[in-house]
């Protein structure tokens, strides 16, 4: 008697490949022809968090590729469903955070038919990723996938889709004829030219006035350990960029932050370690940089090397492996930067006179708040190992400022591509990385109230999967600035709002905390410093649901006085 032929579907190929590449996290929105897709990972033991919109989804799981070095997979559906997720892969690319897309599409029977969503996804997607494919068959369909997976974490990290044929997914072959390869080595481990850094030692040794710039690329390669040693044993002051925080602790004494225009415009020669000379940091060029100033560039692409700025050295290289081969050589030399030298001397000055001006502005006790109250309360009551997440304008450049990040990865924001709209997926994909990982570790999820919009529904998401996420929503009725309800009402009376209404304005005083509550989770209204300090009390409290509070402020509110400002043009 004929025994029965064991046999295996496209959907099930898809889910046992990505668990042989050791992917553990997939978002997404499912609907034809990824329903079984979904279910298949979850049978093989792949956490699925089922999103509100394909954007959010792809942001949590490129999320999930910088906190972990491994990518998460965005599950979404053809033609608009994939379209709606090109943010999320963009944002990956400019960020070099690996990602996985996996997207449905029109069956292989049916193209240049008009089939349903059809749409030329694999060509779309090669202007957003590092690599872009169509297996061509059931079997192929584990190496392509251990092929996406692998070039998410070699070289510059970045995003790799993978179409998935209609017809493909519930197709049924052999079991015997799949072939899963074996899960894809880490990344290698690329080191200097010897000479580079030799070159480079010797062009900061002779620095009078030196600073080293860490980016989100020493994050990203686990460079704390290395890079803490370096800046302590070479005595050097440092700055890190908005994702850099944590790499060194932001407390730690050669922190010069408070000092970043000051340092940036006055340094003779800037060490840059995993950070680009890109919008950011105002592409190296004056007046923001000294006009001959001497760049040390590390970074793993080496197409990176020499942009805007011709550097004095250039280091290609893993970024924790390069700064083990700068420490490496300093053990044979006696130097440090002196600590009583007159730049020393200049930045702490200036730390402190900053520092000065930001605690007058937080210890005012007028109503409504500013940002810089609200900001000095929340860190008063901040775990310090919690991982904030941040967006909006004057809300993440001033929570910046002085929210502290004490540990690596531990700060997730617009980043380079300057992002609206990433802050509640990029929390969920923390909170399901603490939950495994760390789960009494908090996400505080700190919202511009325009920015909140973007993806306000993802608060659904937060419940539904008991994800106990803070978001604190800093609400002053506008982008920007907005007006107060008297100034509001006052204002209507002269016409219809598409007509007189400011393009920044928004409703004033909308109950954004009522959107949480509407689906289980806690929510709050706060106007004063002993209710924003209750609100957060009780919601670090809180284990299991999530949290939002509405922090009304001064519609009018602004940051200090400043020379730098990352978000407006003019100061770019």
């Amino acid at each position: 008697m004929a025994t029965l032929e064991e046999t295996v579907t496209g959907a099930q190929i898809v889910a046992e490949a990505l668990v042989a590449q050791n992917v553990k996290y997939m978002f997404g929105i499912v609907g034809i022809p990824v329903i079984e897709v979904a279910i298949a990972a979850q049978v093989a033991g792949i956490k699925y968090v089922g999103m509100r919109n394909e954007q959010a989804a792809c942001y949590a799981a490129s999320a999930v590729g910088y906190l972990t070095g491994r990518p998460g997979v965005c599950l979404c559906v053809s033609g608009p469903g994939l379209i709606n997720a090109l943010s999320g892969m963009a944002n990956a690319n400019m960020n070099c955070w690996p990602l996985i897309v996996l997207a449905g599409s029109s069956d292989t029977n049916q193209e240049t038919m008009g089939a349903f969503q059809e749409f030329p996804q694999v060509e779309t997607c090669r202007l957003y990723s590092k690599f872009s494919a169509r297996p061509s068959s059931l079997e192929a369909i584990p190496n392509v996938i251990e092929k996406a997976v692998r070039t998410s974490i070699y070289g510059r990290p970045g995003a790799c889709y993978v179409d998935i044929p209609g017809d493909f997914v519930n197709k049924s072959i052999s079991t015997s004829d799949v072939r899963y390869p074996d899960c894809c080595l880490p990344a290698p481990i690329s080191l200097a030219d010897t000479f580079e850094v030799h070159k480079a030692l010797q062009v900061l040794k002779n620095a009078h006035q030196p600073l080293v710039i860490i980016g989100k690329g020493a994050a990203s390669s686990r460079a704390e350990n290395s890079i803490r040693r370096f800046v302590e044993d070479y005595g050097l002051p440092f700055l890190p960029t908005p994702m850099g925080k944590g790499v060194v602790p932001d407390n730690h004494p050669n922190c010069v932050s408070a000092a970043r225009s000051s340092a940036l415009k006055n340094a003779d020669v800037i060490l840059l370690l995993g950070a680009r000379l890109n919008w950011i940091l105002h592409f190296g060029l004056p007046p923001r940089f000294q006009e001959n100033v001497n760049i040390i560039q590390v970074d793993i692409c080496a197409e990176e090397l020499g942009n805007n700025v011709k550097p004095a050295a250039s280091l290609l290289g893993d970024i924790d492996a390069v700064t083990k081969q700068l420490l490496e050589h300093q053990r044979r030399t006696t130097w440090k930067f002196p600590s009583d030298s007159s730049w020393w001397k200049d930045l702490r000055a200036k730390i402190k006179a900053n520092e000065e001006n930001t605690n007058a502005l937080a210890s005012q006790t007028s109503l409504p708040m500013n940002y810089y109250t609200v900001f000095h309360h929340v860190r008063e009551e901040l775990p310090s190992n919690c991982i904030i997440v941040s967006e909006g304008a004057n809300t993440m450049d001033i929570g910046r400022t002085m929210l502290q990040n004490y540990q690596p990865r531990h700060r997730l924001d617009a980043g380079t591509f300057g992002t609206m709209g990433v802050g509640l997926g990029f929390a969920i994909a923390a909170a399901m990385v603490t939950k495994e990982q760390s789960p009494e570790q908090r996400v505080i999820c700190v919202e511009g109230d325009s920015a909140f919009g973007f993806s306000g529904m993802e608060v659904e998401t937060m419940c539904r999967y008991n994800l106990p996420i803070i978001i604190i929503v800093v609400n002053n009725n506008g982008i920007y600035s907005g007006f107060d309800e008297d100034t509001w009402a006052e204002m209507l009376k002269s016409g219809d709002p598409e007509s007189i209404a400011p393009p920044l304005s928004l409703k004033p005083n909308a109950h954004y905390e009522q959107v949480m509550t509407a689906f289980g989770g806690k929510g709050y209204f706060v106007r004063t410093p002993d209710e924003l300090q209750l609100a957060l009390k009780q919601s670090l409290a809180e284990k299991r649901l999530p949290s939002l509070i509405n922090v009304m402020i001064d519609p009018q509110s602004d940051r200090k006085k400043q020379e730098f400002h990352w978000l407006t043009r003019s100061n770019l």
